[in-house]
């Protein structure tokens, strides 16, 4: 009968949590092979690093990493979306358009894919960090110079935060990449980490 008894407390208290946690709000990452943890294990990645100080420091909300390696800003308008029906996030950290601009693909169109997501996103009342990404200087000045502005823009236009540079610190530093040159390696997972939150942090002290 006791054993009983405790193994209907368990369930309950089990049935309490996991209701709490459903209802927390979420975070939602929503990026490239630069936030999936391409070429390093998941736990390893700064999300997951984010995740754990987010779990620390602010405790209440849940992380979601909707990142897909290879991810364009039109692949990202297409799918934003469904993303948003389904996981209502109270924020998103959006990381993308560095595909396109390795891919030399008009930044035209990618500036109209990023405002466009971010629209959906201020749509569904979620706001938004942008993440902004540089080019490698074998890209040219005008070609680089353009694509750094649409993240600028972007932040401008629907005035929100933006982190300019994911990698500001280390991207010239060849030990902190992976062999193809391009996606930072496990050492430099804590780095991005850490301007991410600095970055995110002053938007979670307003939600209270």
């Amino acid at each position: 009968m006791v054993m009983r008894l405790l193994l209907i407390v368990c369930f309950l208290l089990w049935g309490v949590a996991a209701q709490a946690t459903q209802s927390a709000p979420i975070i939602l990452v929503f990026g490239d092979s630069l936030s999936a943890s391409h070429g390093i294990p998941a736990d390893s990645g700064w999300v997951s690093l984010l995740e754990q100080r987010i779990h620390q420091k602010r405790p209440g909300y849940r992380v979601i990493n909707a990142s897909i390696s290879g991810e364009t800003t039109s692949g990202g308008r297409y799918r934003i979306e469904q993303v948003l029906a389904e996981h209502r996030p109270a924020l998103v950290i959006l990381e993308l358009g560095a595909n396109d601009g390795l891919r030399g693909q008009p930044l035209d169109a990618a500036a109209s894919n990023l405002n466009a997501i971010i629209a959906a996103c201020r749509n569904y009342k979620t706001r938004v960090l942008l993440i902004g990404m540089r080019l490698p200087p074998n890209y040219g000045s005008t070609y680089s110079a353009k694509f750094q502005s649409i993240y600028q823009q972007a932040a401008q236009r629907h005035k929100i935060p933006l982190l300019p540079f994911l990698l500001e610190g280390f991207a010239d530093n060849p030990e902190l990449f992976q062999a193809d040159g391009l996606h930072p390696t496990t050492a430099a997972q804590p780095l991005i980490m850490e301007r991410v939150w600095k970055h995110l942090l002053p938007m979670l002290a307003k939600s209270g």
